[in-house]
């Protein structure tokens, strides 16, 4: 690739951090930053994956073989649902990174890591992410965020370093697929895991099934709303989405869009 600016300024910044522990989700911001600490640290670099109920296995399968491909030092933590969000609080997202973030600057500590760092880029900050509270009072650093680098930026240097991830779909954890203040149970989880990956195997890029009790709320890029209008098919998703453990399947007339349950709590976007 041609060496560009804010690349060479990532990995100058990583250089100085010495040994560091890696929180990867497999997602394109992770994989970017896990591919640079790579050549910016060799062994001195460890990623960790968290499993919980609220992660998918498709998710976890595929940042072990990317963590695998590019030959970096890797751990699983397994992280239990904590009793502080059983209820799916607003604040949901503050609680759970401040548990598993505390869980993976314990075990960097154990392994003599100066730091951890995490995935943050550059345009998070200008959306609702309350969870980024609790990476600064743990004192995790954001090299992409910290390098001023967008999503645009991190996905056209991932296709010049030929990520297989430079053009993934953006994907949450399961818990945002839950209102606020609704209980959180793991055979939800299931079936939203089960939904989502059968649609993506249809073909579906940009997926959601919201999780409202027993109803099925499916939104989809709005490039594909198109698609679904075909009769077979809606019968076919309703169906097998029945048959995950849903009753009533319905499809979000405005489509896809990021946080959509956060309107509840008086934020769009």
């Amino acid at each position: 690739m041609n060496r560009n600016p804010k690349y060479e300024a990532l990995l100058d910044y990583l250089k100085q951090l010495d040994r560091v522990v890696l929180a990867f989700s497999g997602g394109v911001d992770s994989t970017f930053l896990l591919r640079a600490a790579k050549e910016a640290l060799g062994d001195r670099l460890k990623a960790v994956t968290i499993l919980s109920p609220y992660i998918p296995k498709w998710e976890i399968e595929e940042a072990k073989e990317l963590v695998r491909e590019l030959g970096v030092d890797y751990e699983i933590i397994e992280a239990p649902l904590i009793d502080e969000i059983r209820y799916n609080p607003d604040n949901r997202c503050y609680l759970c990174k401040t548990a598993v973030f505390s869980m993976i600057k314990e075990l960097a500590g154990k392994g003599g890591y100066r730091y951890v760092i995490d995935g943050t880029n550059f345009d998070d900050i200008h959306d609702y992410r309350p969870g980024l509270k609790a990476l600064a009072e743990l004192g995790v650093k954001s090299p992409l965020l910290d390098c001023k680098l967008t999503k645009a930026e991190i996905r056209s240097l991932s296709r010049e370093l030929g990520l297989p991830t430079w053009d993934k779909p953006p994907y949450a954890c399961l818990l945002t697929r839950i209102p606020y203040d609704s209980e959180l149970r793991i055979e939800d989880f299931e079936k939203i895991e089960r939904a989502e990956k059968y649609l993506m195997d249809l073909g579906f890029r940009a997926i959601r099934v919201r999780c409202h009790d027993d109803l099925a709320r499916i939104e989809v890029g709005r490039s594909d709303r198109s698609r679904l209008f075909d009769e077979e098919l809606m019968d076919r998703i309703s169906e097998k989405l029945k048959e995950f453990g849903f009753r009533y399947v319905s499809l979000d007339l405005a489509g896809y869009r990021t946080g959509s349950l956060n309107a509840a709590i008086g934020v769009t976007g």
